[in-house]
């Protein structure tokens, strides 16, 4: 009770002092002091003193922890800073970081704490590399004491308080610093659970340690370091161990697994260091060295006593005797193979197994060392990893030559005396390993060990000649290959041989020299590519890296959150290459054998290029293709399987053949044009007193010329000789003779060809209009157009080496077009003849005659050319003109032959005379029968016509001669006193410059007597001014109706466009009549004249009707009326 009494009053003392209380707290110290309102009653308030009372406890406690913590720390780096001071002392340093190590880890700040001992971790290792760089700290030499002891990393106490110690006092070695530093790190990251950053870091720390032994140079027994690294690595996966469980420690293999493989490889150091590894056993230095090795590690410590698989216990066992190291390495060994397979780091894999391959050599089980060796030599032919390759290739050979395995051991042999990794020396030995094998008598005749040649030699190129690799049955083919040898000194080849597969394909027999040359190429040269690198992932066959920027921004306001670089052909970088096929040359490589070989024996291969060639003479036709290439040395024999690109030659037997073709683009005809006769000869010879037997054609002549020459040339169109020809002709058949000629080859001569030259004759009024179809026996062709007339000519001719005969069809080209026109003044007529030169030549046209072939007597043909010559230029037209005269009737007919000669004007004077150019017409109904004449009188009182006034048109229609045989038709009527013939007449106006008023065509009854005169008045108006032609007055024959068109009309008549109405006076007024458009006469009477007979017209020849008025033109001046005219003319 007294002390409540007491604390009552203290209480009470403490409400008279609030006032007191509350002025200090307005102080600068105020916050220290706190006041509890009745803390001794359940209340809010007294809650809420009490706990404002704790926070400001916990504040001011933070506040003095973190005022003190900040004086430490800068005591601490001023204490670094001085770091530079003769006296500095790193285990002076290394204690005070340490004390602020261990207030964080006792506040449970264990990250604050690792990053301590991280400083003082790269403080120490900066200053062992300055050390290295020759900038060395005095107290360095504290730590580069010799090690005496190696037992390793002790990662199961938390502090190691004896390092701790023998650093304090400065007696600490290398291995002593850096087992306690990473011993405290290892402590602090397990509390942090991060146990896979210990395995990082340890494998970090083992490296590290072996090089700054060997920067500070200090002194370590032999197998020492690899004892501290063996158990350093197995008491770091045991304590990883003890605080994982199995499933966390399968999936992350990846972090452990570098443990597992450097224990490994310091196991097998210790292995071979102690003679564990050979053949005998270790010797007595070998137990010294193993005993000194056990004593360094010391009594084993007793936190590890009770452990049945400590790493102590391990290496102990291990170094006890060969059966124990072999147990203990083989189950590390493929632990790790095991573990590097599981997580895709196949080449780590590999390596390992290849030491693996090594133990296994020096234990003399090279059948287990193999299969390791082959896989780490996949592993680096893949990767492409040159010096690796040429190692385990050399280890490779000595495990087959071992096993026995001979045709395995020449081609890594060979491999081997091809590498240029290998000195001069050591390629000539492996070369020489394979000699002397092939020098060896073989047991079993005729046994071939069959090598792939690609480390022998390469085949650089190949060389045809002819180089279009084509050749006939007998010719003789020659084939040059470039075959670099990559032995480093000459190899006697017994013989080199290429397999030849031979293939028939269809129609390839009928295949000729021309088709093959253009199918194959030009310069007979085929280069081969390089072989397969033995190298084909390397750094430089990689693609270049695809880098492209990333950002990710947030999908609500937009911002960026992340950016980074991202790669887009990782796929392509990181291919994984183990998948695909083997890139070490099988060793089965197939020997072909065939019917069809290319063989050279007895060559030398020296270092570098080697030329070879083959020469092979074609027997069968086909095409050849060489499938493998091989060298034979002894009874090992290097093989090429398939030769690629492929490579193929072409043999073909070829039908005797003749080809006729012409000089020129086209042959003219009517001059000399020369044709090249080729003979190929093909598989016949040509021998003495073989010919060619041409037919001739009746309008073709072969020239002969004494000068004439046949040309032999080889297949390579290289001339063999040359002789002169001997043409002999009859009526009938022209024979040449062929000079002698063996087979395939090719005989080339020319002849000279003359095509008589003619006109296509024409027939009827055809020739008033135009050239009409050619009309001659052999078969004309002609286009449509100013194009030349063409004609075919065929021969016949007889080969001596083949029964039937050959026709061929020469083609010529008339170069002249003509044709004719019939001209008449008055009574008087003129024929006119037009020659064009359609061909590129220019002509000299000399002689023209025109003739009448009837021989009548009483016409003449005067002609109105007075040159004797004349030039015709290319494109361009010549006309000749004739008068007509006769004495007495003239004919009704007129048969005409027109001729010219010509000749090039280019050429000199030709041997022999060309034959003239014909051309044969015919003219009918020449004579003149009517004239018309049409004149226009101005209105009465005017002298001149003036435009919008009619003005009087008269048409005189005059008969010029008595009745004569073409009168003597349907339309000719007889009356007593004479004969008459109904004719229409029609003016029409086709320039639109006249209009005709009233009636512009009638019927009338001419008669058939001379000066008989018939005129016709109408009226016409002028609808414009200034010199205007007469409109033109044209004459139709009126023939009645005939029985035989009371269904059709004529469709050449006139009436086909328009229809008559006539009166029914007839001769009475035969101007009464007049003229409707049908589709009138249809309308408006179709009841009237359905059924009633039409009358028909027929137009009058162009030379019997002559119009004296064509040419005039009148006068007609414009009206002085300013109105317009307007005129429709229907």
């Amino acid at each position: 009770m007294p002390r409540l009494g007491g604390r009552n009053v203290l209480m009470k003392r403490g409400e008279r002092e609030k006032e007191k209380v509350s002025r200090l707290e307005l102080g600068s110290r105020g916050i220290k002091c706190v006041v509890l309102s009745d803390p001794l009653k359940d209340s809010s308030r007294t809650q809420e003193s009490w706990n404002a009372f704790l926070t400001k406890l916990r504040t001011l406690l933070l506040m003095s922890f973190t005022k003190n913590l900040g004086k430490f720390e800068d005591d601490m780096r001023t204490l670094r800073e001085k770091r530079t001071e003769p006296g500095w002392s790193f285990c002076e340093y290394f204690m005070v970081q340490e004390e602020l190590a261990f207030v964080f880890e006792m506040l449970q700040q264990f990250e604050d704490a690792l990053v301590q001992y991280d400083e003082l971790d790269a403080l120490f290792s900066q200053y062992v590399v300055n050390f290295g760089a020759g900038d060395g700290a005095n107290w360095l030499t504290f730590f580069c004491q010799p090690v005496k002891s190696w037992n390793g990393l002790i990662l199961r106490k938390p502090i190691d308080m004896e390092k701790r110690e023998s650093i304090q006092r400065r007696e600490a070695t290398l291995l002593d610093l850096r087992s306690y530093l990473f011993s405290r790190q290892c402590t602090l990251l397990l509390f942090l659970q991060r146990p896979w950053e210990v395995a990082q870091r340890a494998l970090e720390l083992l490296h590290n340690c072996v090089q700054e032994l060997k920067l500070l140079e200090v002194s370590v027994p032999p197998g020492a370091l690899d004892c501290w690294v063996f158990l350093s690595c197995l008491e770091v996966l045991q304590r990883i161990e003890g605080c994982c469980d199995r499933t966390q420690i399968d999936s992350n293999i990846a972090h452990t697994v570098g443990l597992w493989s450097y224990a490994t490889e310091k196991l097998k150091s210790l292995g071979y260091l102690c003679g564990l590894v050979s053949e005998k056993g270790p010797n007595s230095e070998d137990l010294n060295r193993t005993v000194d090795l056990l004593a360094g590690l010391g009594a084993e410590r007793p936190e590890t006593a009770n452990t049945a698989q400590s790493p102590y216990k391990k290496l102990k066992e291990a170094l006890s005797s060969v059966e124990a190291f072999e147990k203990h390495y083989l189950d590390l060994s493929h632990a790790t193979i095991e573990m590097y397979t599981s997580i895709g780091r196949i080449r780590s894999a590999k390596f390992v197994g290849k030491d693996l391959a090594e133990f296994y050599m020096r234990k003399k089980a090279p059948q287990k060392a193999e299969i390791y060796l082959q896989g780490a030599l996949k592993n680096y032919l893949a990767e492409g990893w040159a010096l690796p390759i040429t190692h385990t290739r050399k280890q490779l050979a000595e495990c087959q030559k071992h096993l026995g395995q001979i045709e395995n051991y020449l081609q890594t042999s060979s491999l081997l005396a091809s590498d240029h990794h290998l000195t001069e020396e050591e390629r000539k030995h492996f070369c020489q390993e394979i000699l002397d094998f092939a020098s060896q008598p073989s047991d079993s005749p005729g046994h071939k060990i069959v090598l792939p040649m690609q480390s022998f030699a390469q085949l650089r190129d190949l060389h045809f000649d002819p180089s279009n690799a084509v050749v006939h049955v007998g010719g003789v083919l020659c084939i040059e290959i470039t075959m670099y040898s990559q032995m480093p000194v000459p190899v006697h080849v017994e013989q080199i041989v290429v397999n030849v597969h031979f293939s028939i394909e269809k129609n390839s027999y009928r295949k000729t020299a021309e088709w093959l040359t253009k199918h194959k190429m030009s310069n007979g040269i085929i280069n081969f590519p390089p072989e397969t690198a033995p190298f084909p992932v390397s750094q430089n066959s990689l693609p270049a890296l695809e880098l492209y920027e990333m950002f990710e921004r947030s999908p609500s306001d937009n911002s960026l959150n992340t950016t980074g670089i991202i790669c887009r052909n990782v796929h392509m970088l990181l291919r994984r290459q183990e998948s695909s096929s083997s890139l070490e040359m099988p060793s089965g490589v197939a020997l072909e054998e065939g019917a069809h070989v290319l063989r050279c024996s007895h060559v030398t291969l020296e270092p570098g290029a080697n030329q070879i060639t083959f020469r092979t003479q074609a027997k069968e036709p086909g095409t050849y293709t060489l499938r493998q290439l091989c060298a034979s040395v002894g009874s090992v024999w290097f093989v090429l399987p398939h030769i690629y690109p492929i490579v193929q030659y072409d043999v073909y037997s070829q039908e005797p053949q003749l080809h006729v073709e012409p000089l020129a683009d086209s042959l003219l005809a009517g001059i000399p044009q020369r044709v090249k006769f080729t003979v190929t000869t093909g598989h016949y010879t040509i021998k003495n007193g073989d010919s060619l037997q041409l037919s001739n054609a009746e309008a073709m002549l072969i020239l002969c010329q004494a000068e004439s020459r046949a040309m032999v040339y080889s297949n390579t169109r290289e001339q063999s000789s040359d002789a002169a020809l001997r043409i002999q002709s009859s009526d009938k058949v022209t024979s040449i003779s062929l000079p002698v000629a063996p087979a395939y080859h090719v005989i080339e001569f020319e002849l000279e060809v003359l095509s008589l030259p003619s006109a296509p004759a024409l027939g009827g009024e055809s020739d008033m209009l135009g050239m009409a179809e050619p009309h001659r026996k052999h078969k004309d062709k002609q286009k449509t157009g100013h194009c030349m007339v063409t004609t075919d000519h065929k021969v016949s001719i007889d080969c001596p080496w083949s029964i039937y005969s050959t026709v061929i069809a020469l083609t010529f080209s008339v170069p002249f077009r003509t044709t004719h026109a019939l001209l008449s003044s008055g009574t008087r007529k003129y024929v006119q003849v037009c020659v064009q030169n359609l061909s590129e030549l220019d002509f000299q046209l000399s002689d023209s005659y025109l003739v009448d072939t009837s021989d009548s007597t009483d016409l003449q043909l005067v002609p109105l050319n007075t040159q004797s010559q004349q030039p015709i230029y290319s494109k361009q037209s010549v006309f000749f003109v004739w008068e007509l005269k006769w004495t007495e009737e003239p004919p009704p007919s007129l048969h005409c032959r027109f001729s010219v000669g010509f000749s090039p004007a280019s050429e000199e004077q030709l041997s022999i005379s060309l034959k003239p150019y014909t051309y044969e017409f015919k003219v009918e109904n020449f004579f003149t029968l009517y004239n018309v004449k049409a004149e226009i009188f101005p209105p009465s009182g005017m002298e001149y016509c003036r435009t919008g006034s009619l003005c009087s048109l008269e048409v005189s229609i005059t008969r010029l001669s008595d009745l004569l045989e073409v009168d003597k038709d349907e339309a000719l009527t007889e009356s007593d006193e004479h004969f008459s013939t109904k004719l229409m007449y029609e003016v029409v106006d086709n320039s639109s410059n006249w209009a005709v008023c009233g009636k512009s065509c009638g019927v009338i009854s001419m008669p058939v007597a001379a000066r008989a005169t018939h005129r016709v008045h109408m009226e016409v108006m002028p609808l414009f001014a200034g010199y205007l032609p007469l409109p033109d007055v044209r004459l139709f024959k009126y023939l009645p109706h005939h029985s035989a068109h009371s269904s059709q009309l004529d469709a050449d008549s006139w009436i086909e466009n328009d229809s008559l109405s006539v009166d029914k006076h007839g001769d009475d007024q035969p101007d009464s009549s007049s003229l409707k458009s049908r589709g009138s006469v249809h309308s408006a009477c179709s009841s009237e004249h359905k059924g009633l007979p039409m009358p028909r017209l027929q137009a009058l020849p162009a030379g019997q009707v002559f119009n004296s008025s064509s040419g005039t033109q009148v006068l007609v001046i414009p009206s002085q009326d300013d109105h317009v005219l307007e005129v429709s003319v229907t």
